[in-house]
């Protein structure tokens, strides 16, 4: 099986799977979400994150999405991952945003890594720009 993981400083990681849930329904049971907290260090973190990981299947493949890359948490992640043997069947992207969530959610069974990586980060990029207001001008001339 393949899980998506969201990793975070404090509950960026919980809201964003939250609000995921509303897009991609029983999907969502392959998603988890873990953040560092004010209150904790990374030690604390890195052992949250192994009980994470021992309730995953041993073979799971994983997909693990990050806030910042260099971040406290993300390296915390990475660290643990490669101690456990784990981080050679994982995909590691940083600088998360809803767009690049959704899709690696939904793309994250579908698609080969190579295929995978560059459809979510393309969707990730594209999804960064200004909102533009615009005004179809056809409309004013109905108005009087």
């Amino acid at each position: 099986m393949n899980y998506l993981i969201l990793v975070s400083h404090g509950q960026f990681a919980d809201g964003l799977k939250d609000a995921l849930g509303m897009f991609v329904g029983d999907n969502i049971t392959t998603v988890r979400a873990i953040g560092l907290q004010a209150d904790e260090d990374t030690t604390q973190l890195g052992a949250r994150f192994e009980t994470l990981l021992a309730s995953l299947e041993a073979d799971a493949k994983l997909v693990v999405l990050g806030d910042i890359i260099g971040g406290s948490p993300l390296t915390t992640i990475i660290d643990v991952l490669h101690a456990q043997g784990r981080l050679s069947q994982t995909i590691v992207l940083g600088g998360m945003n809803f767009p690049m969530a959704l899709n690696a959610a939904i793309l994250k069974d579908s698609l080969s890594p190579d295929e995978f990586v560059p459809a979510v980060l393309s969707e990730a990029a594209s999804a960064v720009k200004p909102f533009e207001l615009t005004v179809d001008s056809a409309d004013d001339d109905d108005e009087i």
